[in-house]
């Protein structure tokens, strides 16, 4: 295999017909391209820690601190089951995610993946939904952050931010200003380049697992045994029904593999972070569903959005923890945000360079290393749809977007390990092929567990994707326009 910064080996072979929509990058090529953009290069400064808390802050928001409201009355105190559950589905598409990280270590993610395994259109349609699920999230948490940020001011100085710049236009404002402003402050920290948007991160990242661990602290000296009885009263259906619902609590653990091109060493790096988020992330939600179910009976969590801020200010008899609680969701919605917003920059700098975006994208700054251009864009476009738009089942397509990407990673690897069994790997997933089959089945069952709302929202997004495709990417690609196509065996 080629080390990092070689070129391809070019041949003087006249091109070959290609299937413009089968033709596919080399792996070789993609590792020699890597860092490169226009007129920069990124920065390869990321410790295997720092690229550990980008997946856990992607995947450590919303979820855990509005998710027991809903998930709990569909399986009671099992939902901690249903919590483990959940961890292993997401587990066989992590072990797939980690063995590509290791074996392309390239920005992109499953985009970058699908290009080296099955082809330019796949490619171009896992890219785009991936543009679709991480736009989408970062619109919609970032809406979450203004809803916790007004529980914090109301709870510290007794005043909140008035529903005309605190909702978007038909939910009651005309703009949701603190939407707008979580986008633009995450922008300035991105701003600064890979390893000083790691170290914010990072800290932001430790404010969230301190706060889940203070209540763990103080919520296990409010549970009652008798909370834990009966333990499935909804029988295996509720818990399978609510293991579906918090799956998609862990989207988000991915992100790491979005930083192949800034992590110091990513063929050893990437995979650890990868498995290491998902059980951190894991133990975390689980201890903290078990505590609140044993600290509040589970009927009681039914239209509860703030559990956790109730089970300490019950637990407690003050009013303070909740106020704490709050500005630990505040803290912990920031970063997701933050660490979204980095994984699509670094998706659409891939895209770029391979010519199947503007290659304004692909634009570094010399001096901090950031494609700073692609920050500014993305995060004007997801700050617009977050302060402007009600995005209502919209939301839904995050999950069928992600679901789709982790379903191709999962064929991706099935087919690497076919056309390149000698290749170098770091980490290989156990049990092959039957853990990424599962995976598959997985993520492709849960797809069709949504609504018919949500495969309309995809359907149309597929569509403006392939119409872009077939009128721009498909003839500027970068193999459409290279002398030579070098075809990967």
């Amino acid at each position: 295999m080629l080390e990092t910064g070689q070129a391809p080996p070019l041949t003087s072979e006249p091109r070959k017909p290609v299937n413009p929509l089968l033709r596919r990058k080399p792996v070789e090529q993609m590792v020699a391209e890597g860092g490169q953009g226009e007129g920069g290069s990124l920065r390869r400064s990321l410790t295997m820690w720092q690229l550990t808390m980008i997946s856990i802050g992607a995947t450590l928001g919303t979820g855990i601190f509005v998710v027991l409201g809903t998930a709990t009355p569909k399986a009671g105190p099992a939902v901690t089951i249903s919590f483990i559950l959940a961890g292993l589905t997401a587990l066989f598409s992590a072990l797939s995610y980690a063995e590509l990280a290791g074996s392309v270590p390239v920005s992109g993610s499953s985009y970058s993946y699908a290009y080296a395994t099955m082809g330019e259109l796949i490619a171009w349609i896992c890219g785009w939904c991936l543009v679709l699920e991480y736009a989408v999230s970062v619109a919609a948490v970032a809406v979450g952050w203004g809803q916790y940020l007004n529980e914090l001011l109301d709870g510290t100085i007794g005043v909140t931010v008035p529903e005309a710049v605190s909702a978007p236009l038909g939910e009651g404002g005309f703009i949701n200003l603190p939407a707008l402003v979580v986008v633009l402050l995450s922008m300035v920290f991105l701003m600064r380049g890979a390893k000083e948007s790691a170290t914010v991160n990072s800290i932001m990242v430790g404010v969230k697992i301190v706060t889940l661990l203070l209540f763990i602290g103080i919520g296990v000296m409010g549970i009652k045994s008798g909370n834990y009885t009966p333990l499935a009263p909804l029988g295996v259906t509720g818990i399978s029904a609510a293991a579906s619902t918090l799956f998609f609590s862990y989207i988000g653990f991915d992100a790491a593999s979005t930083a192949g091109e800034e992590a110091k060493n990513p063929k050893k790096d990437l995979p650890r972070a990868i498995m290491l988020s998902l059980a951190i992330v894991t133990a975390l939600y689980v201890l903290v569903a078990f505590v609140a179910v044993g600290a509040m009976p589970w009927k009681d969590f039914e239209g509860t959005e703030a559990a956790l801020a109730q089970i300490m200010t019950d637990v407690t008899g003050n009013s303070v923890w909740g106020v704490v609680l709050a500005a630990g969701a505040v803290v912990a919605i920031f970063s997701v945000v933050f660490a979204v917003l980095y994984g699509q920059t670094r998706i659409l700098f891939a895209m770029s360079r391979d010519g199947l975006v503007p290659k304004v994208f692909a634009k570094v700054d010399e001096k901090t290393g950031a494609p700073r251009t692609n920050v500014v864009i993305v995060s004007l476009f997801c700050g617009t749809l977050a302060a402007f738009i009600p995005l209502g089942k919209l939301a839904d397509a995050t999950s069928i977007g992600t679901l789709f990407a982790f379903g191709l990673v999962n064929v991706a690897v099935i087919i690497l390990r076919r056309t390149r069994p000698d290749m170098p790997r770091t980490f290989k997933v156990a049990l092959f092929p039957v853990t990424p089959i599962l995976g598959a089945i997985a993520c492709a069952y849960m797809m069709f567990e949504l609504d018919s709302a949500t495969w309309m929202v995809f359907g149309g997004w597929m569509i403006v994707g392939l119409v872009f495709y077939f009128l721009y990417g498909i003839r500027r690609s970068g193999l459409a326009t290279a002398e030579v196509v070098t075809a990967e065996k």
